[in-house]
């Protein structure tokens, strides 16, 4: 190998390692944004972090190992071409996003994609119920993640009026059908709860009332829900007592803890679904071709981002 080849080698390697850091980068950016917010919420009590122990290494850690299974999970469901339902549910600011957010990750857009969807239409509200969620269900080879689901008629269309009381027990003689009818058709259904106390989601609803970069996150829905913590409370036990069922089970994440809320759910949702890895052909980086009449016209300057960085 010659002196060109050898710098050559070294500077392709450089680079795989800055790309390596850069991904690793992600989830540092999503950690200095939840330390913005624990910041936060020291300004506001004392109590901050309390039992929160988990070190910083030891989550980075299992966090991307997690994410490295995740990834074969991914490859099993293309592999044999399985079709994956994840529910997540819970109140406002419970941290479910959080989740999605590390499981999505690594993942392929087009295998594992986020489900959330808005306030229904005036011509859906006169539909079936859950006929506005079925084409979002997944084809064999894909995982669907439910950024909040059908659950909304047990939750927060029923606390906040939204629904009639008929219409909310036709919901609860409906779902049970409705769900094993899924797993009947090949499904995976998992169904997650995300439970805080009462002091931690006032707290982080200071915290985002307070960090202009998560005010949005504030609707005057979420603070109506505030208002109402225990009719949410009353809605969730009936909710978890009538539609747990052995087919479709309730798991409920302990999620006052962020970093091992994010843990605990990953873990468990990757022994919901037995895999294995696949084994994989070495790939092989094919030769360019190289055409002596190719010429590259140079791009006009003025086409260029600016370089500000």
């Amino acid at each position: 190998m010659n002196a060109d080849n050898t710098k050559d080698s070294r500077e392709q390697e450089r680079r795989m390692h800055a790309e390596m850091l850069d991904s690793i980068d992600e989830e540092l950016e999503m950690e200095i944004d939840d330390d913005r917010m624990d910041a936060l919420v020291a300004e506001a009590t004392e109590r901050a972090g309390e039992g929160r122990d988990l070190s910083r290494n030891f989550y980075f850690k299992e966090l991307f190992r997690l994410q490295g299974e995740l990834v074969k999970l991914q490859d099993w469901v293309v592999h044999k071409g399985l079709k994956v339902v994840v529910l997540f549910e819970g109140r406002d600011a419970a941290g479910k996003g959080g989740v999605i957010k590390r499981i999505t990750q690594r993942l392929n857009p087009r295998v594992c994609h986020v489900v959330a969807l808005p306030a229904p239409s005036s011509r859906e509200r006169t539909q079936w119920y859950f006929q506005r969620y079925v084409p979002h269900l997944p084809a064999a080879g894909e995982i669907v993640l439910f950024d909040r689901s059908w659950y909304n008629r047990a939750g927060v269309e029923k606390v906040m009026g939204f629904c009639e009381d008929d219409d909310c027990e036709d919901f609860f003689r409906t779902v049970p059908e409705f769900e094993k009818m899924l797993i009947r058709s090949g499904i995976v259904l998992i169904k997650y709860w995300f439970s805080i106390t009462d002091d931690e989601q006032h707290m982080r609803f200071l915290m985002r009332i307070r960090d202009p970069l998560k005010q949005w996150k504030l609707s005057p829905m979420d603070m109506e829900s505030r208002r109402r913590w225990e009719q949410y409370t009353k809605a969730k036990e009936i909710m978890l007592e009538r539609t747990h069922i052995p087919e479709a089970p309730w798991w409920i994440v302990e999620a006052v803890d962020k970093k091992k809320a994010r843990l605990n759910c990953i873990h468990h949702l990757l022994g919901q679904v037995p895999y294995a890895e696949i084994e994989r052909e070495e790939v092989v980086l094919p030769d360019r071709v190289h055409n002596p009449d190719y010429l590259r016209h140079p791009v006009p300057p003025e086409m260029f981002v600016p370089a500000v960085y």
